[in-house]
């Protein structure tokens, strides 16, 4: 079982780095105006997104196989509860980052780098949230 908590840790730190550093690729993006510099940043985009969406299944049945070990125990915790639903709301964000991504490739992304800066932070305070609901185990 620990080794399968330390699997599930070392692909959380990986998927996560990918959240971070993704977000700020779309803030130089859309800071550019140069299109030589937007194609090389969308094509970065791209291969960092492809190159974490396996880390986020693999922690995710890491995850699901950590459940299944003690079933009895974390369907009734309400702590487990909560960080699955943080879960699935950074899966959602993962999705939207590719849809980002895509539209990118496109060239046909409006935001501003003030958006993708506030969107950027979206996964810090999930990762807070779900750091202390795993260790602090509240409820």
């Amino acid at each position: 079982m620990l080794w399968i908590k330390a699997l599930h840790l070392i692909f959380v730190v990986c998927w996560f780095a990918g959240l971070f550093y993704l977000p700020r690729i779309f803030v130089n993006y859309a800071a550019s105006e140069n299109p030589e510099t937007r194609a090389t940043l969308a094509q970065m985009a791209q291969r960092l997104y492809r190159f974490i969406t396996p880390f986020m299944i693999i922690l995710a049945a890491l995850g699901i196989w950590l459940i299944a070990l003690n079933p009895a125990y974390y369907l009734q915790a309400k702590w487990l509860w909560l960080k699955l639903g943080g879960m699935a709301c950074l899966v959602v964000y993962h999705l939207q980052c590719g849809r980002y991504v895509k539209a990118m490739l496109e060239s046909r992304d409006d935001h501003s780098h003030v958006f993708y800066r506030f969107f950027n932070e979206v996964p810090v305070v999930f990762l807070f949230a779900m750091i202390i609901l795993a260790v602090l185990k509240p409820f």
